[in-house]
């Protein structure tokens, strides 16, 4: 399906680029741009991969201009370019709003304007009944794709979104952090050791990516069902795989943290579409002139609750244990401690 096509990753120097660029090389695909504005990592990647597929673009999504120039002869584009650090975006909201909303606007309508073939949106759980800036910015982007999915005149360009919890390892996510800390023999610094969050891969990350692309309709936002863990029993799972016994240190909550996260709230689960590995929330394609559907109306929502970290299948330390050391990033950290 990606043969000789030009496929964009905004964002492309972050963790879910690293991940697509490992997935894809190795296929017939034409050619990769990675689109950020971080020259040092752009450098890094160059020197790393050191691949005549891989294209490497300096821009910003913010420049419309910027992001309308890359995507000429793109066919295919993954929009994963944001601020993903929550107590960073409670400083500076505008900040988040100026990358995560203005930013994927611009996107989406230099994808329109350059008949991109299909655009997929990488969107978070934080998204999701939002209590942060970070999220706010998030739900507000989605809510931007949808509205020019439904005021798309043309069906030149298909949009989607991909919604996610916690990807494991992702760079500045709190796996790396935990683990940098014991390696460093520094305590483990926890907000709640009783918060959850969901636990996903960067190869499921892809995954999901990979199959809405190959199943969205117009506007579809699909979400991965994934298992959780709580922080204590993360925290235990890397003690054991690093046979440290490091203290634990209770930091409190930071500005914006949820208890729970949440992938589908109870409106968005009453309309989706349960798909056995994920659920579709397909677009609602009623226009304003709501006395045309005011008959259909809707069933009442009574008996459905939210999908959350909290309510999901919870893992345990040793089925943790097992999903963590299969991780490259964790192996990686295993080889070093081991050849110190």
């Amino acid at each position: 399906m990606f043969k000789d096509k030009i496929l964009l990753v905004t964002g492309g120097t972050g963790s879910f680029g690293t991940a697509v660029l490992n997935r894809f090389l190795k296929s017939n695909i034409k050619e990769i741009r990675i689109f950020s504005r971080d020259e040092k990592k752009q450098y890094d990647m160059r020197i790393k991969y050191n691949n005549d597929k891989i294209k490497f673009i300096i821009g910003d999504v913010r420049s419309f201009s910027s992001i309308n120039s890359a995507l000429r002869g793109v066919d295919y584009l993954f929009c994963a370019a944001a601020l993903k650090q929550v107590p960073s975006c409670e400083f500076y909201p505008l900040e988040a709003v100026k990358t995560n909303i203005i930013g994927v606007d611009n996107t989406i309508n230099a994808s329109i304007k350059n008949n991109v073939k299909k655009v997929i949106v990488l969107s978070t759980d934080k998204a999701v009944s939002p209590i942060n800036a970070m999220g706010m910015s998030k739900a507000l982007m989605e809510k931007v794709v949808i509205a020019a999915c439904m005021n798309m005149q043309e069906q030149k360009t298909k949009i989607t979104i991909t919604r996610y919890g916690n990807v494991m390892g992702s760079r500045g996510s709190v796996i790396p952090l935990f683990i940098n800390q014991i390696l460093a023999n520094k305590p483990i610094t926890v907000t709640d050791p009783n918060m959850t969050r969901f636990m996903m891969s960067l190869d499921e990350a892809v995954d999901l990516v990979l199959y809405a692309f190959n199943n969205c309709d117009q506007g579809d936002i699909f979400v991965q069902k994934s298992e959780a863990a709580t922080i204590n029993t993360l925290v235990l799972a890397l003690k054991e795989i690093f046979d440290s016994k490091i203290k634990v240190k209770i930091m409190g909550t930071r500005h914006g943290e949820k208890k729970h996260e949440v992938l589908l709230n109870r409106h968005e689960l009453f309309k989706s579409i349960d798909l056995g590995s994920y659920y579709k929330i397909p677009l609602d394609k009623r226009n304003l002139n709501y006395e045309n559907y005011f008959k259909k109306g809707n069933k009442p929502l009574s008996g459905v609750d939210e999908y959350s970290s909290e309510n999901t299948k919870i893992l345990n330390k040793d089925e943790l244990v097992e999903l963590l050391i299969q991780l490259d990033f964790v192996k990686s950290k295993l080889n070093i401690e081991k050849n110190r």
